[in-house]
């Protein structure tokens, strides 16, 4: 007996903590935490802020009503601008919104969303805001793929506003185009305006395609300039198809 209560006294500090361990571990696993989690919001309730669930819902119904009113504001800007396009045009367009591009042929082609059933036929230009965009190569019911002036298997017959130089234009696959020159000598400026020739075969004449960025009188067998877009074409949303007879 003595040696009971030699041994209590020698290890009951140990004995007790051991225990409540043991004792709290059994409890957790039985309630799953809730009571640990009960009693921590008891005790850090007065250090916590007096905003409540419903107020913090609130704020993120607000956030979200604000970003969609600024997509929406986006989407706005950017019919406004298709609209000004549409009005200052001789004939009637079908807009359409840009539906698929490939990653690998970023610059080459997009697909938009209408097509022979709106009355868009292959051949039909498009324009958006800035000017040229492509030509439709094939339309489906529903739908018709692009060519852009930016794939390298694009040629556009152009001319130099100011100057009224003519050339060829071959795109890059980005943003510019290599513009070849009919002539040894051509009148060109960097910052000259490029729009579509009246000797093109599948666009009209006077659609705005350009600038003028830098300029190589010096390559052979003609001289050659670098053209870029007056559209974003890696960025486009929405277009406007106009029918066109090809030229024969």
């Amino acid at each position: 007996m003595d040696s009971i209560r030699s041994w209590w006294e020698r290890y009951r500090f140990q004995t007790v903590v051991i225990t409540a361990g043991i004792s709290l571990a059994w409890l957790i696993r039985q309630t799953q935490g809730i009571a640990i989690m009960e009693m921590y919001q008891f005790l850090s309730r007065p250090f916590q802020s007096n905003v409540s669930k419903q107020e913090i819902l609130q704020d993120a119904q607000v956030r979200e009503l604000r970003y969609r009113l600024t997509e929406l504001e986006s989407q706005n800007q950017r019919i406004k601008e298709l609209l000004k396009l549409k009005v200052s045009s001789n004939s009637s367009g079908t807009w359409a919104a840009v539906i698929g591009r490939g990653a690998d042929s970023w610059w080459n082609q997009i697909l938009i969303s209408k097509g022979s059933n709106d009355g868009i036929n292959t051949g039909a230009y498009v324009i958006a805001p800035g000017g040229l965009v492509g030509r439709v190569t094939h339309a489906s019911p529903n739908s018709s793929q692009i060519l852009l002036i930016s794939d390298p298997n694009s040629q556009v017959g152009v001319v130099i506003s100011r100057s009224r130089i003519s050339g060829m234009l071959k795109g890059l696959s980005q943003n510019i185009a290599t513009l070849e020159f009919f002539e040894r000598d051509p009148d060109v400026k960097v910052g000259d305006i490029v729009s579509t020739s009246q000797f093109s075969t599948l666009f009209p004449e006077n659609l705005p395609v350009g600038r003028i960025k830098s300029i190589n009188l010096d390559k052979q067998p003609a001289p050659e300039a670098i053209v870029e877009f007056s559209t974003p074409l890696g960025l486009l949303d929405y277009v406007e198809v106009y029918p066109f007879e090809e030229s024969r």
